[in-house]
């Protein structure tokens, strides 16, 4: 999980370039959207484009995707559950 949430945190930072940020910037608990990393819905939606490129993972419920999108763990956790077994 510790490895998962390192790399989601360097694919957040080059997805949205956040070039004044660095991994280590970011907590993994904190919120991403509003307060936190400030993050918006236009954003949300390239988030949600890694996902489906990077893990295979899609969140087609608007009220799964806010608690997905919660925080970097929140992020992890749904991908770690979802996955497609290879």
């Amino acid at each position: 999980m510790e490895e998962l949430i390192g790399n989601l945190k360097k694919q957040i930072i080059e997805t949205l370039n956040l070039s004044d940020v660095q991994p280590d910037d970011i907590d993994p608990d904190a919120p991403l959207i509003g307060d936190g990393l400030g993050l918006d819905s236009i954003d949300t939606l390239e988030l949600l484009v890694l996902l489906e490129k990077e893990y295979g993972v899609t969140v087609a419920d608007v009220n799964v995707g806010r608690k997905v999108f919660s925080s970097v763990r929140a992020i992890a956790r749904y991908i770690e559950e979802n996955k497609p077994q290879k």
